[in-house]
């Protein structure tokens, strides 16, 4: 090995961690030292209190980012680091540098692309984490990260991480935010990667003034992953609705007992659930061609604006004959409530049916 070529870039993002980036460092040297290793350490600094200074008298390649942001710190630190793995971590020592080896020695041996220290399956030092964030939180965001991307992972927010440089590479990450870990985890899904995870300690700030906020951050987590899941945030719940508007309207209109007799009042709540949710589900299907993907084959323009059309004149036509039944009665006897919303409804979904069939053969001409 050549003495240019680098085997370990350890990526450190920093904000006014002057009492702790030294720490940082020299159990990375150690680390470096110990197990023979060719790595470079690279501070990615937003400070302003004597952090770079520090750094930089400890040998670390202190890079400055034009603009804040956790994610857009390791972002913009990834283009100068040289290692064929990188290690990322946070500057205030809650994560132990030490434990580096825990995290490459997967990477090395071919059993992952990107490796996890989990918090959760290792030890948690007392007041180490917040209590919501601990049993209400993490769990939480973890929970519906696997849900939506099948992650199968225990602490998705943890930020000690190793990664091999070819595959960070082909990652589109490209939030700024908090949010960057679960994009990290999200984009390794769905470039089909290895994710393996290791159990490491986690320990208390020496300095108690945490940069988090909670529910700001919690919620950039959430919306994330439901802008990146269109089946979540669209498709399924549209379906969902679409179904109890169904079975609203047709036990109101065909007299079916459903725990109780649905009248008048059931059949209108029927009829705006199921165009809310037609159209909600509508909304999937934008997203999904919008991020790229394919529609089957089978919904295809003409066949859409066809089923709109048909749609639209089968309400139409039982909306006149409502209405010549009105009029032969010479004006006295109204249509039932329940067929007139069943009408205007078939009127509705035809329209929506006809103008979103257009509104996807747009969207797909243009991705």
């Amino acid at each position: 090995m050549t003495p240019k070529e680098i085997e370990v870039s350890v990526i450190i993002p920093t904000l006014n961690e002057e009492e702790t980036i030294g720490i940082c460092i020299e159990k990375v040297k150690r680390v470096f030292e110990k197990y023979n290793i060719n790595g470079e350490i690279i501070v990615s600094d937003s400070s302003n209190d004597n952090t770079p200074i520090i750094a930089r008298s400890m040998g670390a390649i202190v890079v400055t980012p034009d603009r804040r942001g956790y994610g857009y710190a390791y972002r913009y630190a990834f283009r100068y680091a040289k290692g064929k793995y990188i290690v990322i971590g946070d500057g205030d020592d809650t994560y132990d540098f030490s434990e580096i080896p825990k995290l490459l020695e997967p990477l090395i041996r071919g059993e992952a692309d990107l490796v996890i220290g989990s918090r959760f399956k290792g030890r948690i030092e007392k007041g180490a984490m917040p209590l919501h964030h601990r049993y209400i939180g993490n769990p939480l965001l973890t929970f519906f990260l696997n849900l939506f991307f099948k992650a199968g992972i225990s602490d998705a927010h943890s930020g000690f991480r190793a990664i091999r440089r070819d595959v960070l590479e082909k990652l589109e990450l490209k939030s700024d935010g908090m949010e960057f870990a679960s994009e990290m985890i999200v984009e390794a899904c769905r470039k089909n990667l290895k994710i393996k995870e290791v159990p490491i300690n986690y320990y208390r700030r020496k300095n108690p003034t945490s940069k988090l906020r909670s529910f700001q951050d919690g919620w950039r987590h959430m919306k994330f992953m439901l802008l990146n899941t269109p089946d979540f945030l669209f498709i399924y719940p549209g379906i969902t609705i679409f179904l109890v508007g169904i079975i609203l309207m047709l036990s109101a209109f065909f007299k079916i007992f459903i725990g109780y007799l649905p009248g008048a009042h059931s059949i209108i709540a029927g009829s705006l659930l199921i165009t809310t949710g037609y159209q909600v589900t509508f909304f999937g299907s934008f997203a999904k061609l919008k991020a790229g993907k394919t529609l089957p084959k089978f919904l295809t323009l003409e066949k859409g604006a066809t089923l709109g059309m048909i749609t639209f004149l089968s309400g139409v036509v039982y909306a006149l004959i409502l209405i010549t039944r009105w009029i032969d009665s010479n004006f006295e006897h109204l249509p039932a409530i329940e067929e007139s919303i069943l009408a205007f409804t078939l009127i509705a979904l035809g329209l929506q049916t006809y103008f979103s069939a257009f509104m996807l053969s747009m969207i797909a001409e243009r991705t």
